[in-house]
């Protein structure tokens, strides 16, 4: 499924990203926000999870609100989760090598959506014929 590489290819694709590093972990930043990090889990996340805490790469993606976390967590619940951490945040937990690199890619889009200026999202959108 989807790689580190693939989040780095579609993160910086969009207009006005960088990357960064938090807690020496890649994270992609626009207007000086994080809109997708990666995010292992923690001691906290693996106790609150028990056994079903997943292995493998884990990627943090912003949404636009808590709704769309609901609707990403109902979506498939073998890709997208959360833990007690996240609660009352509108963000999401990624198994990354569960996601198919299209699915992937619209999430990270709308992380970006929802991080970036106004103006810059309006220029990207008119650009690229989504409006």
């Amino acid at each position: 499924m989807a790689t580190w590489r693939d989040v780095r290819r579609l993160a910086l694709a969009l207009p006005g990203t960088s990357e960064s590093a938090s807690r020496d972990h890649a994270a992609w930043i626009v207007n000086d926000k994080f809109f997708v990090w990666e995010r292992p889990l923690r001691k906290s996340d693996l106790e609150a999870l028990g056994a079903r805490a997943p292995k493998g790469p884990i990627l943090g993606v912003r949404t636009s609100g808590l709704e769309m976390k609901e609707v990403l967590l109902a979506s498939d619940p073998g890709v997208y989760f959360t833990t007690p951490h996240f609660d009352g945040y509108p963000a999401v937990l990624v198994r990354l090598d569960k996601v198919a690199v299209k699915d992937l890619k619209d999430v990270i889009l709308e992380a970006w959506l929802a991080r970036a200026p106004k103006k810059l999202v309006e220029a990207f959108l008119n650009k690229s014929g989504r409006r």
